[in-house]
């Protein structure tokens, strides 16, 4: 029986999956292309049976109670003080003279959908049911949207001039008679990059969101680096691509969670039938090699195939890449967050030799290769995600127009004045202690990082 090598790099374990050929067979290590990649760390039992074994002394044992001790109490103290926030901020809630913020402004728009916000409503906070946003993000919200909703206990965004300019930019590829002589140019495809923590995750949902008010079909990817790391892998033979079943079949039931009713409607134009692959963990099916897709089916029985047959995901996820393309009785928006990721190596590994891999890059993983690509006439924005730390890509990105990136700032001066005043009215920061000078300070001191003044603002002094 041969096995593949378990090989532990950093912080990452590649599992590879047994293969037992057949007596008659004369497969080696190297022509065998089924993988399993997990993030399991090192788990050595000698080293663990040998720490439990080791005797401890009273004086660790007394220490170790003291720290469970001081865990615990500070944990109930922090429950009750967001007990007692909770209940201020309800009675705030009666007193309207504390929704005014720097200069007077009000902070809070009165506009009811991002539809309907304009140049008047920048730098205020709109307010989002948080129902209704869960509902129609069914694919996940962004950590930085739900670390704000948290930390502030209210549902509510700052309103960015750069949203309201990317957003009118879409909007004037659906309706042209909006465009002037003189206006800015509209950019079909767009990049959205700059620093860490400017707003870029957050400013792609809410664009999605706003599409989706509007009834467009888009397909939301909040989570781009999953479709390069873990799961099972392996290369397609017929086109030398890796194929992640996995991954696929995670992606078709999240285009599924809001678009069903749609996807019912929309007819499937491409009707050549679907390559089967392995499944995950599964193996190739013997004697089919494709799956029909009958006369009259419609993107929901495409999209129905992938996830009930491991064996077609990925081809199905593919073969809806240019389905979408091919929509043109409502407009469709393709939006990938960390899209950074999808131009840089993958967690996957190939083997070259009995002790050797080579990195595999994204751009050779089947799914990533369909959807990558910017050189088309769709709409789509991909955001950069610094948190997924990929190391700095170079300006000229392969497959991506030379015009498309936008650099999103950080917060303005004028920004950090509403989000300031908008966490005292939180109850986020201390009255006492909140002045002009020392939110300032804040500002200076964290140069417009959005989530560093969150955590500053509170302990300032």
């Amino acid at each position: 029986m041969l096995r593949f090598i378990s090989r532990a790099a950093l912080s990452k374990t590649q599992i590879y999956a047994v293969y037992d050929p057949p007596p008659s067979s004369s497969a080696s290590l190297l022509n065998h292309h089924c993988f399993y990649s997990s993030k399991a760390k090192p788990n050595n039992k000698k080293q663990e049976n040998n720490k439990a074994n080791k005797p401890k002394s009273k004086a660790s044992d007394s220490a170790s109670s003291a720290l469970q001790s001081d865990a615990a109490t500070s944990a109930t103290d922090d429950s009750e003080s967001a007990r007692v926030r909770l209940r201020l901020l309800a009675d705030d809630e009666r007193d309207p003279s504390l929704d005014v913020g720097h200069n007077n402004r009000p902070l809070f728009t009165r506009t009811t959908s991002l539809s309907s916000l304009t140049r008047r409503d920048a730098c205020n906070y709109f307010k989002f049911n948080e129902g209704e946003l869960k509902a129609a993000l069914p694919e996940g919200l962004p950590a930085g949207m739900v670390a704000e909703f948290k930390e502030s206990m209210r549902p509510a965004l700052l309103v960015r001039q750069s949203f309201l300019d990317i957003r009118d930019n879409f909007r004037r590829i659906v309706d042209p008679t909006l465009n002037s002589s003189n206006g800015p140019k509209v950019r079909k495809q767009i990049v959205l990059d700059g620093p860490v923590s400017c707003g870029k995750s957050i400013m792609l949902a809410m664009l999605v969101n706003w599409a989706r008010d509007e009834g467009w079909l888009v397909f939301y990817v909040p989570r781009g680096r999953e479709w390069t790391h873990g799961g099972y892998f392996y290369k397609n033979p017929e086109n030398g691509l890796w194929d992640t079943p996995q991954q696929a079949e995670n992606v078709l039931k999240d285009f599924l969670k809001y678009n069903e009713s749609r996807l019912r409607e929309l007819p499937c134009q491409i009707l050549d039938p679907i390559r089967l692959g392995e499944g995950a963990g599964v193996g190739p099916l013997k004697g089919v090699d494709s799956k029909e897709i009958p006369e009259g089916s419609s993107l929901y029985d495409l999209v129905q195939m992938g996830i009930m047959q491991t064996h077609a995901a990925v081809g199905v996820v593919v073969r809806l890449r240019k389905e979408l393309s091919l929509v043109k009785d409502i407009p469709v928006l393709i939006a990938i967050d960390q899209y950074n990721n999808w131009f840089t190596f993958s967690e996957y590994e190939e083997p070259v030799t009995m002790r050797s891999t080579r990195p595999v890059h994204a751009r050779e993983v089947a799914m990533v290769n369909a959807f990558r690509s910017m050189m088309h006439d769709d709409m789509m924005v991909g955001a950069f995600s610094h948190s997924t730390a990929v190391g700095k890509l170079r300006k000229d990105l392969p497959d991506v127009p030379e015009d498309s990136r936008i650099n999103l700032p950080r917060y303005s001066l004028d920004e950090a004045a509403t989000v300031s005043h908008y966490y005292l009215r939180q109850r986020l920061v201390n009255r006492e202690v909140f002045t002009e000078e020392n939110w300032r300070k804040v500002y200076y001191l964290s140069n417009g990082n959005g989530a560093e003044m969150r955590s500053l603002l509170p302990i300032m002094r």
